[in-house]
């Protein structure tokens, strides 16, 4: 599984522990993400800005 982060406030979405107060329980893909959701940290980007992040 792999990570991707905002690029303005350093939040990582991590496939493996997924984002549940956001709704995506450990497990749910990026590609499973609505390429309109906000950082849950900084609401400034949206998936579409989000860096994967190299293992």
């Amino acid at each position: 599984m792999s990570d991707y982060r905002c690029p303005v406030c350093d939040y990582v979405y991590n496939e493996t522990a997924g984002a549940p107060r956001e709704g995506f329980p450990p497990g749910t893909p990026w590609a499973e993400i609505p390429d309109d959701w906000p950082c849950p940290d900084c609401g400034v980007r949206e998936k579409i800005d989000f860096e994967g992040v190299p293992s």
